[in-house]
């Protein structure tokens, strides 16, 4: 009984602080985690997987979640910007001269433009630097800005459920003024130009202001088209237009209209890695910061905390909405100020996101 009240009385805690250290940041991951007396930690290498007598590694890198290139407060952070998580392991493999290839293994709605192009751009760099391949294994989802930074390895390989696609641009806005009107709030800003206040949700939304996003939308757009066609030269071009409508496609979908290279898990990018790196056999690897859970196969999370209530550690599950541990909270959809906003545009899967 005392045990019960204990973790209660934790629980209650972390949830007051949480609250007590809400705040408001612009394009800012959907799925916020803060880690307790957070701080840089070192990574360390893990081996999930090995062939026998294997000489060489292949490091298999998550990118999980939603990507953007945003600081959480240092006090808080589990893993700091997640631009920068993907680097400094991109980074760790590069320096190790035997590891031979890697594996992004995708799970993510897509994020922010700015962030997934970054992550994009860093995954050219590493290959153009090191001269190592990077083949990409899809899980369950790879969609928008998750298949944008696909478009960087030298193979794609998803499971036939995979969720991909959503090829497109989106900025969310939300518009309160109607209702506010209703109850006797008006708003008015005082600005210097007429576009000032552009997507201020206390004001109307006038059309000349959305034509003003729905031209940055455009551009953006254009680009991501000509990303695909770049790097997917077998396509079906005939079906162009649909596959880049922003609609999701199944991995099997994929591999027919060409958006893909081949199906297969986790375990068919590892040996499709050691296929171009010329290699015949390899430890699988991955980068974990010192604390956390090690992983025991290449399907665990790399960043899992110990002490999890809700999901045993090394299950690499995460709760669909508030989780709150020993040493962690997941506030995910809980507070509008954490979602999409209009200051921020988005190679992003909206569905996918809680």
């Amino acid at each position: 009984m005392n045990q019960i009240r204990h973790t209660t009385g934790v629980r209650l805690l972390f949830a007051s602080l949480m609250l007590g250290t809400l705040f408001t940041s612009s394009c800012t991951p959907l799925t916020v985690s803060f880690e307790l007396f957070g701080r840089e930690k070192n990574l360390i290498e893990t081996v999930v997987s090995d062939d026998d007598r294997a000489m060489y590694k292949v490091a298999v890198i998550d990118i999980q979640g939603t990507i953007v290139d945003a600081n959480l407060p240092p006090f808080f952070s589990r893993g700091g910007n997640p631009v920068d998580d993907i680097v400094a392991r991109l980074e760790m493999a590069r320096r190790d001269a035997t590891v031979k290839a890697v594996v992004l293994r995708i799970n993510s709605p897509g994020g922010s433009v700015t962030g997934s192009d970054e992550v994009y751009l860093e995954v050219l760099r590493f290959k153009e630097i090191s001269g190592k391949p990077v083949v990409i294994s899809m899980a369950e989802v790879a969609a928008s800005g998750g298949y944008y930074v696909a478009l960087a390895g030298d193979k794609i390989v998803a499971h036939p459920t995979t969720i991909t696609g959503s090829i497109g641009v989106i900025i969310p806005t939300i518009n309160f003024s109607a209702g506010l009107a209703k109850i006797g709030i008006v708003a008015r800003s005082v600005k210097s130009g007429p576009n000032k206040d552009l997507a201020n949700p206390l004001e109307p939304m006038r059309d000349s202001q959305y034509a003003v996003l729905q031209n940055l939308v455009d551009q953006f757009y254009e680009e991501f088209k000509a990303k695909v066609k770049e790097r997917r030269p077998n396509l079906d071009m005939s079906k162009f237009g649909e596959m880049t409508d922003g609609r999701i496609v199944s991995g099997r979908d994929a591999l027919a209209l060409g958006l893909i290279d081949s199906l297969g898990g986790v375990r068919d990018a590892f040996d499709e890695a050691k296929r171009l790196a010329n290699i015949p056999s390899a430890k699988m690897v991955k980068y974990q910061p010192e604390g956390s859970v090690r992983p025991r196969t290449p399907y665990a999370s790399a960043d899992e905390l110990p002490l999890a209530i809700g999901h045993p550690p090394g299950t690499g599950q995460a709760s669909a909405g508030t989780e709150i541990n020993m040493l962690q909270v997941n506030a995910s959809g809980l507070f509008p100020n954490s979602g999409p906003s209009a200051s921020c545009v988005y190679y992003l899967w909206m569905a996918d996101v809680p």
